[in-house]
């Protein structure tokens, strides 16, 4: 058994049987060293307490003796066994210098100058510039730790420069160049040490005026501080008991990161924000630490101008503590960044004689400034406010973004909406007095972006958080006594920007908001005199957002006013790439059979989402295009005879939703808002126009719109209408005559109402009739075209097509290469008319209602910009 492994309860017999085995084996094993064949046992291992450990110890000691008389040649002793003696006389060979950091690194500094001086006697500056490298990051190491700049440095730099000078001068009269990467390297090094010369102008002049005092300065400042003996520990007993408290020691100073003295008052302000500002963004600075540094500047700080310097560091500072791009700022260091910019604003709105600017003369930052100094009066400070609400702004809807909508937390989060809305108020109103046309109109286009979505309750509930604010914008809620009239006046000081994305935003969001609140003709006459939609394609990710929603805002107000068609129109064109959620920035959509998205695509995507109180109800947006698609589509349905013609339809969404309906063998009761608004199409196709009514009411969804009870009362007299125009067109080859009043009674409709339609048919030539007005009767025409007449027609559908193709690849063509912003001048003004009188002419044939162009820059030709001209 191995000594090693003893333990101390084993026997004195044990202990003889095994060095008995130990001696044997090494008997036998003649190639192993004699040290090994009895191994002794470490002093660290043994286990005391017992009289056979110590009897092992004895004859361990002894053997080791022997062991060590035996070998030939002495090994040295091992640091462990050595006796005071040993260290001693080791010591008095070997003398050890320790040297500081501080040193260290001057001796260092000293070696590298002179491998400069070295590469300059051999002309080589590439290896002179890597020098100068190491000496610029030495140099940096010596000021981050708070100590002056060496005299050895200025000396190599003014020697370096004179060097450099001559070098030049002599490349400049040199027949024979030097090669190409020394030459790189010489210019490289005259932007380097001209550069470095500018950053120590103020060591070189100090040096060049007086070279021994600034030596004297140097060597003073590095004398070694005499070090104060560490006190010895008293035993506790009954004299520290009797001595009370312990004495403090009063000689230590509180340090910060790197061994620099951190004491904060009124003098070392500036100092001490120029340390913050170097150590941001690298790479192991405690973010929190110099937020807690500069909160107790801010506490010591005396002047105005001292607390808009650490107010500026401050809130960049709580910008800085979260650096990642996907998780949102912490809600309590966003409150205290919002409180910081409101006292910054109200610091320079107090007093006039301070200002905070993007551009402004280069200053010194280590010293104060007063207005007095100032050749103006005004003492500008470089800094950007708009950048801070901005940030402020974009960190808030990135936290609605990732905060769960259906908690309380979500809500908890939207009410400081309201400070924040208070604060970019704020800032508009420092803009306004200072005059700053810039980062005005970005300021107002926030504040804008607040409020043109949102109902009249919610945006007087932001405006009242004003009333508190000792500063106020020019235009207010109170001063315009309408919401309308406030998004009037912010509209059109942005309209005079010159920034033209923010004039387009403008335009979209005072547009969104006419349709809010039910002024249709108002929005869309504004919609098409911008020709947004001729150039939105080249726009922003952003803008084309806002503009699709929008858009679907505006066939959403189409609907509760009643324009079926004019909703359809406008609604189709963002269903039919059944990408909704997506092109409103509702979702992220799922790419089936197309390239997956890449994990950069994806998060982009995701940061463009909308929060959900500003989402557009998708399925409300569903109902409204599948009715007016019903109105629209089931009349025409029936007055088309050929099956050729029916394949061609007006809304696709639908009519593959109503084909798939009508394939099902056995329907069941309505469910979905599908389920309804397809049985409801069926009944109206039957005629059953009461059914398809109560079907429609019935639909829950509509309960989430405003003016609920107006939209089902308008709805019922619609289909009442449709389903009149249904009947006459599937039952009019039937009958010779129809009387007016039973079709009143059927439809429950007035008489005059229906007499109005049956006319507007006839005038349109969608109905072959006349009326009878003696008689109170419509009277039918048969006319059966011949196959001539068919084919005739048949031909006139397809150059029908084929036009209008044409006409799609000369707009891609003329318009395609043109920017964003861009207008086409008088001749595509002159095609467009062109483009309407034919499709005016078209539309007098039966059932040449369809769908028209789907081109870029027709996304209204069809709805908005023809047939709502006839409707108004």
């Amino acid at each position: 058994m191995s000594r090693f492994f003893r333990q101390a309860g084993d026997s004195d017999s044990d202990t003889e049987e095994s060095d008995e085995e130990l001696l044997t084996s090494g008997d036998e094993d003649a190639a192993a060293p004699k040290a090994a064949a009895k191994p002794a046992m470490s002093r660290f291992l043994r286990t005391a307490g017992s009289d056979s450990s110590s009897s092992d110890s004895e004859s361990s000691d002894e053997d080791e003796s022997e062991m060590s008389d035996e070998e030939p040649t002495q090994k040295k002793k091992s640091r462990f066994m050595r006796g005071d003696s040993d260290e001693d006389s080791e010591d008095e060979d070997v003398k050890r210098v320790v040297k500081s950091t501080k040193d260290k690194r001057l001796e260092e500094i000293e070696a590298t100058g002179k491998v400069m001086d070295n590469g300059l006697k051999i002309n080589d500056w590439v290896a002179i510039s890597n020098e100068f490298d190491k000496l610029l990051r030495l140099v940096q190491r010596q000021s981050n730790a708070a100590e002056p700049v060496p005299p050895f440095f200025v000396k190599t730099l003014l020697s370096l420069e004179n060097s450099l000078n001559a070098a030049l001068t002599k490349e400049k009269e040199a027949k024979k160049k030097m090669n190409a990467t020394n030459a790189r390297a010489l210019n490289s090094m005259k932007q380097k040490v001209r550069k470095t010369a500018k950053e120590f102008e103020k060591e070189v002049q100090q040096y060049q005026n007086d070279p021994e005092a600034f030596e004297r300065e140097f060597a003073a400042h590095a004398q070694p501080v005499d070090i104060v003996p560490k006190p010895k520990k008293q035993k506790k007993g009954a004299d520290s008991e009797s001595d009370g408290e312990p004495v403090l020691d009063d000689r230590f100073t509180t340090v910060g990161k790197g061994g620099k003295a951190m004491s904060f008052s009124a003098d070392n302000i500036f100092k001490t924000l120029k340390l913050v500002h170097e150590a941001r963004g690298k790479k192991n600075t405690d973010r929190g630490e110099q937020i807690r540094i500069l909160e107790k500047l801010l506490e010591v700080a005396v002047t105005s101008y001292q607390r808009i310097r650490i107010l500026l560091a401050l809130v960049s500072s709580r910008f800085d503590y979260n650096s990642s791009i996907t998780s949102y700022m912490p809600t309590d260091l966003w409150l205290s960044a919002q409180h910081e910019v409101d006292q910054l604003i109200s610091i320079v709105v107090a007093d006039s004689s301070y200002s905070v600017q993007e551009d402004t003369e280069d200053y010194d930052e280590l010293v104060e400034r007063h207005p007095a100094s100032e050749s103006d009066g005004v003492v500008r400070i470089r800094g950007s406010i708009i950048s801070f609400v901005d940030r402020l702004d974009d960190e808030f809807t990135k936290s609605l973004q990732n905060i769960d909508p259906h908690g309380t937390e979500y809500i908890d989060r939207l009410k400081d909406e309201k400070v924040l809305y208070r604060t970019i108020s704020r800032s508009q109103a420092f803009y306004e007095q200072t005059n700053q046309p810039e980062p005005l109109a970005r300021v107002i286009m926030r504040r804008l972006e607040h409020i043109y979505s949102k109902p009249d309750a919610v945006v007087s509930a932001l405006e009242s958080s004003l009333a508190s604010s000792e500063i106020t914008p020019s235009v207010t809620l109170a001063s315009s006594a309408t919401t309308s009239s406030l998004i009037h006046s912010l509209c059109v000081h942005l309209y005079k920007a010159d920034n033209s994305l923010l004039r387009t935003r403008a335009m979209l969001s005072h547009i969104y908001h006419h349709a809010l609140h039910n002024d249709f003709y108002t929005a869309r006459d504004m919609l098409l005199m911008s020709h947004l939609q001729e150039s939105i394609h080249s726009a922003d990710v952003a803008t084309q957002i806002l503009y699709n929603r929008t858009v679907v805002q505006l066939g959403l107000c189409a609907f509760r006013c009643g324009l079926i068609k004019e909703a359809q129109a406008t609604l189709q064109d963002i269903f039919t790439t059944q990408r909704v959620k997506e092109l409103l920035a509702q979702g992220v959509h799922q790419q089936r059979f197309q390239q997956q998205l890449t994990p950069e695509q994806e998060k982009a995507e995701r940061s463009r989402q909308l929060p959900f109180h500003m989402h557009i109800n998708t399925e409300l947006l569903e109902a409204a295009f599948l009715v007016s698609s019903m109105l629209v589509e089931v009349p025409l349905l029936a007055s088309i005879e050929s099956e050729e013609q029916k394949r061609k339809a007006i809304s696709k969404p639908f009519r593959r939703l109503l084909d798939f309906a009508d394939r099902q063998v056995f329907t069941g009761p309505p469910e979905s808002t599908r389920d309804h608004i397809m049985q409801a199409s069926k009944a109206l196709q039957d005629g059953e126009w009461e059914k398809c009514r109560d079907l429609i009411q019935s639909i829950k969804i509509w309960s989430l719109m405003p003016e609920v009870v107006s939209v089902k009362e308008m709805l019922a007299k619609r289909i009442q209408e449709q389903g009149l125009r249904t009947y006459l067109f599937t039952y009019a080859p039937y009958y010779s005559t129809l009387s007016l009043s039973l079709l009143s009674r059927t439809f429950s409709l007035p008489l005059r109402s229906v007499t109005s339609m049956i006319s507007k048919m006839i005038w349109n030539e969608e109905l072959s009739a006349s009326l009878d007005q003696s008689t109170g009767v419509v009277v039918f025409h048969r006319i059966e075209h011949s196959r001539p007449q068919q084919l005739a027609q048949v031909i006139a559908d397809k150059v029908s097509a084929l036009l209008e193709q044409n006409e799609k690849v000369l707009d891609i063509k003329l318009g395609g290469s043109g920017g964003w912003g861009d207008r086409s001048g008088d001749k595509s003004e002159k095609r467009g008319e062109q483009t309407q009188e034919r499709r005016g002419r078209g539309d007098r044939t039966r059932g040449s209602l369809r769908g028209g162009p789907r081109g870029r820059g027709s996304r209204f030709a069809q709805g908005l910009g023809n047939q709502m001209t006839r409707v108004r």
